[in-house]
């Protein structure tokens, strides 16, 4: 499968050198055609990496990985391009997590926003599926570093869209379906992105960022 990662950071580093790994054709795009770090990534990460333009890699790809900052992410989908996004799955990984006072960070957008729904409405002919934004990126590619089961959720209107995510996020980096909660629309990404402060608070208690959320569910409530 050709598949696109935006974004040169950790995250997009990671992302990117898993899939191909897995034996994908993997496009990394950033703001020019020579970005360092992608150049780099794309002679380390084998013979089906290559780089290029945030528009090159929207392009080349049949599903898209958003790695980007939250704060540069609709600004970086402007520079992708709305024609070559349209009528593909974005998997936005991404968080409006605002540095500008310090840490901790703020949200930029919450409580009856999110920016899962932004970029939905900013690009009405993308799929946007919100997935894997509460947990580190090693544990995203690989989530065997944390025992047993543990849980990521995933958010979009378009349910063709989350089937083919869920095939990835399993086939690519050993998901187990069951371990994928399907929370609904994209409005609710709100629940998922406002998840970051808690999972900032606990990576300083814990000392770690090797941790994840797990949902344990109990016996239904007599006469519910």
């Amino acid at each position: 499968m050709k598949l696109a990662v935006l974004g040169t950071g950790m995250v997009g580093n990671t992302i990117g050198t898993k899939l191909a790994q897995a034996g994908h054709d993997v496009m990394m795009g950033s703001r020019t055609s020579d970005n360092p770090k992608a150049v780099a990534w794309a002679e380390s990460a084998g013979g089906g990496a290559s780089h290029g333009t945030f528009a090159d890699a929207a392009a080349f790809g049949e599903i898209i990985f958003n790695c980007t900052s939250g704060l540069a992410t609709l600004q970086v989908l402007e520079l992708a391009g709305a024609g070559n996004l349209a009528g593909k799955i974005l998997i936005d990984i991404s968080n409006p997590l605002d540095f500008s006072n310090g840490f901790p960070p703020t949200l930029s957008v919450c409580n009856d926003d999110s920016l899962g729904e932004q970029i939905q409405r900013a690009f009405p002919d993308l799929n946007v599926v919100k997935t894997l934004n509460t947990l580190t990126c090693a544990i995203m590619v690989n989530p065997g570093l944390v025992a047993g089961d543990h849980t990521i959720f995933m958010s979009g209107n378009d349910a063709g869209a989350k089937t083919r995510v869920r095939d990835l996020l399993h086939e690519a980096f050993g998901w187990k379906p069951e371990n994928i909660i399907d929370l609904g629309d994209i409005t609710t990404a709100r629940g998922t992105e406002m998840l970051l402060p808690i999972w900032l608070r606990l990576m300083g208690t814990l000392g770690t960022p090797n941790f994840n959320f797990n949902i344990v569910v109990g016996a239904a409530p007599q006469g519910a």
